[in-house]
């Protein structure tokens, strides 16, 4: 058996012991419907992480944490727009998210940093992040503010930054003053271009697209996750993995 069939055996095996998880562990967001409801589907992600995840203060105030943290995490590594790592990896890990979404954060803060300490500092993976707008009207000027950020090369760590001081979703929390103190934390130096930039009609356009990308991939929750590579056919979609072991052998499979 060739390695492609091999590698394509070991993701249907995958796939199959995913889809008989006990439901009760699993949790991620719908894509909002109908009237405006908003419905959660357990799938995906272990109830411990969403747990740790909400647990503690509400979160959203300009009083920041964790900024040396998300320094050090990324400290070395080239930011582009909303790319994280070296241009030229051979393996693109794309993941659709939502700067409101508490299962977002969950990864960011407990599945994404051992990518990016063993695979993007490597030059082995470059982390590319698109917009899913799915909870709520506080989700677009969040977003915008991070594209903005990312054009003065400081995206990622406004992600980041965003994530570990995040607020109750549409509880009013993404203010100016917020978003403006997460800018000045993640390292963003000109401030008057941003506060300009995240309003633009472009950066709107661009999360529109990006969401509407992510719709015709049947994504239904945030985080979802596609990937490219050497040896995977085209983009391939991972949906929500559960863990970072899971992102781990897609990567390998792809690379």
């Amino acid at each position: 058996m060739s390695n492609k069939r091999e590698r394509e055996k070991r993701r249907e095996e995958r796939l199959r012991e995913e889809e008989h998880v006990d439901s009760g562990d699993r949790r991620t967001r719908l894509l909002q419907m109908g009237a405006g409801a908003v419905f959660l589907v357990i799938v995906a992600v272990v109830v411990l992480i969403v747990v740790n995840a909400s647990s503690g203060d509400s979160g959203g105030d300009t009083e920041l944490e964790e900024v040396a943290v998300v320094d050090k995490l990324f400290k070395g590594i080239p930011q582009e727009n909303l790319e994280l790592g070296d241009q030229k990896a051979p393996v693109t890990l794309y993941e659709y998210g939502d700067l409101q979404c508490p299962v977002c954060k969950a990864y960011s803060e407990q599945i994404l940093p051992s990518i990016i300490e063993s695979k993007v500092k490597a030059g082995e993976v470059k982390l590319v992040f698109r917009n899913f707008l799915i909870i709520g009207a506080d989700s677009t000027p969040a977003g915008a503010a991070a594209i903005a950020a990312g054009k003065q090369g400081r995206g990622w760590s406004y992600l980041e930054l965003f994530y570990r001081n995040q607020g109750t979703e549409n509880s009013g929390y993404v203010t100016p003053e917020f978003m403006e103190s997460v800018a000045k934390g993640a390292g963003v130096k000109d401030l008057a271009k941003w506060n300009e930039e995240r309003e633009s009609k472009e950066i709107v356009a661009e999360m529109e697209k990006t969401s509407e990308e992510a719709q015709k991939f049947g994504f239904t929750g945030t985080p979802s996750f596609a990937i490219e590579g050497p040896n995977a056919k085209g983009m391939e979609l991972l949906g929500t993995p559960g863990s970072s072991g899971a992102l781990e052998e897609s990567i390998e499979e792809a690379s």
